[in-house]
């Protein structure tokens, strides 16, 4: 929700808008209506917007110029764990850019990604030729707003540790009501049976409806 509003608020002040045909006709023409990453050729059915920074806590990408795309679904879906892994252990110093260095060099023999791209240009030569071309071409595209990255450049450097803390915080926030509110409910629910019930009785069933909620809600805390 910050990135989305974070976003909207930068985008108040650019000249082109994401969401306007001048941009869209740009990303297009600039890589020749094809995926930025792979190169094939994109159509209605098999393209997608992409984030070259994911909007994720880890990436902490927005929705302005210069970081939104057209790329094809499966480069989208393949990029995604680049984009979820931690700083320390990207090939490169972004997501985008760790996601076009798996040449198959740098990684290990069951690297799904380096699979992908061996499929892709089964040519180690090519592959590595394609990998490194299509990484320029991107940032030579994203050079085009540079005023952009210059004025958040500071805020980015601590945004994603920022964004996991507070991340961390709501969920304990939130662990802490839905603890409340089952003990609540199990205190009515034993009143309207007619009864009351044990402060440890209630306490029992209230862990049990949390060990029974999903995994979303039981989570409390992410690692930092």
């Amino acid at each position: 929700m910050f990135l989305h509003e974070l976003s909207r608020s930068v985008s108040r002040s650019c000249a082109i808008k994401v969401k306007g045909k001048e941009y869209v006709q740009m990303v297009r023409e600039s890589f020749n209506n094809q995926c930025p990453y792979c190169s094939r050729e994109l159509t209605w059915e098999n393209s997608i917007v992409e984030h070259l920074d994911g909007m994720n806590r880890l990436r902490a990408g927005l929705h302005v110029p210069g970081n939104v795309l057209v790329a094809c679904k499966e480069c989208n879906n393949r990029k995604r764990t680049d984009d979820s892994r931690p700083a320390s252990s990207l090939l490169a110093r972004s997501g985008w850019e760790s996601f076009l260095s798996h040449d198959g060099t740098s990684c290990g023999s069951k690297c799904m990604t380096c699979e992908y791209w061996a499929r892709i240009w089964p040519d180690d030569s090519l592959r590595k030729t394609k990998l490194a071309d299509n990484l320029t071409q991107i940032k030579s595209f994203r050079n085009r707003f540079t005023e952009i990255s210059y004025d958040l450049s500071s805020l980015m450097a601590t945004l994603p540790s920022r964004l996991i803390d507070l991340y961390s915080d709501c969920q304990i926030f939130a662990r802490t009501e839905i603890d409340s509110l089952l003990v609540e409910v199990h205190k009515n629910i034993a009143f309207s049976q007619g009864h009351a019930q044990s402060p440890n009785t209630i306490e029992a069933l209230s862990q049990q409806a949390r060990e029974e909620a999903p995994s979303y809600v039981r989570q409390t805390t992410i690692r930092r």
